[in-house]
């Protein structure tokens, strides 16, 4: 079959039909193409494809103006992305995240998608995901990959230690991902004191580390009020941090008026 001519679909949002076209070309690329190299070419331009199909202009200028600073960004949609990530992590997910391109903002988000998607535990994905975190160079990335990954809920000990390895990561994003996987999924009573704890001991002074912690802090209050407004009252977060933690407590739909009126008092 000759996919570099093969179809190429071009709605924002697959049909059913389009969705089944998909499922249908990844599972021949991986019937077609035992040698590694051959399925590399065949795989990143089937990809490339896609993803030039599916972009648009004015959503590319949106995205670049949320992201600024990030550069190859294409402008397609986060769902059509995660529909393409969901037939890819249905196939050889391994080869493809070893020998995926990084030329674009999407292509990056992809692999993040596919970590997720795949069927596999910690074991088998700690690997690429420590090759796909230096990747990470935007909050958009970040974010969306921690919505995927859920190896929290599944092996939840055994990920909160993989977490803590990059707790004081140098890299900005690093530590991002690990401040948003435990305001997704370990704001419990379970470990609700390890992650104030967490968030207390990062020391990188990066903005966007600094908007994760307002925002875990923010989760923590939400859920269990009487028991984080005591870290509330004393923590190491610099004034920045701690205002913003409060800001996003105030904003709060699931949070009383009278609690938002205490919680404004403790504005430094």
């Amino acid at each position: 079959m000759n996919w570099s001519n093969s179809t190429i679909l071009s709605p924002s949002f697959y049909t059913d039909y389009e969705h089944s076209i998909i499922s249908r070309q990844i599972k021949q690329i991986n019937v077609d193409t035992k040698n590694k190299n051959t399925y590399n070419t065949i795989m990143n331009t089937w990809i490339k494809q896609q993803l030039e199909m599916q972009k648009e202009s004015e959503f590319q200028k949106f995205t670049a103006g949320l992201l600024p600073g990030v550069e190859h960004i294409l402008g397609v949609r986060l769902p059509a992305l995660r529909k393409m990530a969901k037939q890819l992590a249905r196939g050889d997910w391994q080869t493809y995240l070893k020998t995926a391109c990084d030329d674009s903002y999407e292509e990056i988000m992809l692999q993040g998608m596919v970590l997720g998607y795949a069927k596999g535990n910690l074991l088998e994905k700690e690997p690429f995901l420590r090759a796909f975190l230096p990747k990470i160079d935007n909050w958009s990335v970040c974010d969306s990959t921690c919505c995927s990954i859920k190896l929290a809920k599944e092996q939840p000990e055994e990920f909160w230690n993989f977490l803590l390895e990059y707790l004081h990561s140098p890299r900005e994003y690093e530590v991002r991902f690990v401040l948003v996987q435990i305001l997704n999924y370990y704001v419990n009573q379970d470990y609700l004191s390890r992650v104030l704890q967490a968030v207390d001991s990062v020391d990188l002074k990066r903005y966007y580390v600094k908007m994760a912690q307002a925002w875990a802090v923010s989760i923590c209050y939400r859920d269990f009020p009487e028991l984080t407004l005591p870290y509330l009252k004393a923590n190491r977060l610099d004034d920045f941090t701690h205002n913003k933690a409060l800001q996003k407590i105030t904003e709060s739909l699931k949070v009383s008026k009278e609690d938002k009126a205490y919680i404004r008092t403790l504005k430094r």
